[in-house]
């Protein structure tokens, strides 16, 4: 690197380091040639097939749950559950129907519960009062 920008040379600059550098940019082919950010010099169009060729297929994730009316212990899905977040501790729940007995069940949901089935991708529907 040179300290040609320092000297006051009209026409030239340089960058020293990285605080001058742009995150994104990406060198072009040819001087002076306008290129977009993150533009790779000669990908070729690319389907979406081709995108997600040899992806695997994420592990669903599954959560205990037990029925208050039969108490039947299960497994559920992520998609089996919903979760209900509230302005209290009153309002905020999870539900889900048992699979044994068909009984809608609701459960309160701490901050605990809360962040394990929001991590584990249970849709979640947040509740605004009216006021």
């Amino acid at each position: 690197m040179s300290t040609s920008s320092m000297s006051g040379a009209p026409g030239k600059t340089s960058v020293s380091g990285r605080a001058g550098a742009s995150e994104g940019a990406v060198p072009s082919g040819k001087a002076g040639a306008p290129r977009r950010a993150g533009a790779l010099p000669s990908a070729p169009e690319m389907s979406v097939g081709m995108a997600f060729a040899g992806m695997r297929r994420v592990v669903d994730v599954m959560f205990k749950a037990a029925c208050p009316d039969c108490r039947a212990g299960f497994e559920l899905r992520a998609s089996a559950l919903r979760l209900a977040i509230g302005a209290s501790s009153r309002t905020t729940f999870y539900s889900f129907t048992c699979p044994e007995c068909g009984s809608a069940v609701r459960k309160p949901a701490g901050e605990r519960i809360v962040e394990l089935l929001t991590g584990g991708g249970v849709r979640t529907l947040r509740l605004h009062s009216t006021l």
